[in-house]
């Protein structure tokens, strides 16, 4: 098939790839063949947290500058070892940084002691300049904070215990 300038389109590959986009999840695909280009591409869904009402701001060009005094009880946060298999223990869903406050200068999302709601943001964790809230699975008090400010996370690591 040709358009109005007489490029010819090849409709049966560019089905070819829109079929592949989708069987691999991909967003993009081109292929060249001597002076021919033909991209394919589709807009890539949003990925969604579930109860993960808001987002915290981007962190300045340079990171974020040095957190505010911590108040006691998470200046020195429990071995993450005495709650791993504590039934109400919040685990990291993702590597990356995590952070207890909204943005440099902010009250913490959360101390001990303090009663949160199912969907509550309990910290925010960075994972390529991308910043994740982390919800609350549950109603409850906090029991333990195990993670600090700017502390890098792995996957599944402890973060917060909830009773």
């Amino acid at each position: 098939m040709a358009d109005s300038k007489g490029i010819a389109v090849d409709t049966g590959l560019v089905r070819e790839l829109a079929e592949l986009l989708d069987s691999t999840n991909l967003t993009e695909i081109e292929v060249k063949d001597g002076e021919r280009v033909i991209r394919v591409a589709r807009t890539a869904a949003a990925v969604t947290m579930a109860a993960a009402p808001s987002y915290a701001p981007a962190p300045p060009a340079g990171g974020w500058p040095a957190p505010p005094p911590a108040a006691p009880a998470a200046a020195a946060p429990a071995a993450d070892g005495d709650f791993k298999s504590h039934p109400g223990v919040v685990k990291s869903p993702i590597v990356g940084t995590a952070y207890l406050t909204p943005e440099p200068g902010a009250a913490p999302f959360i101390s001990e002691g303090a009663s949160v709601k199912a969907g509550d943001t309990l910290l925010i964790i960075e994972a390529m300049k991308v910043m994740n809230p982390i919800a609350a699975p549950k109603g409850g008090v906090i029991k333990a904070i195990l993670v600090s400010s700017e502390q890098p996370v792995e996957y599944d690591q402890p973060l917060v215990v909830i009773e």
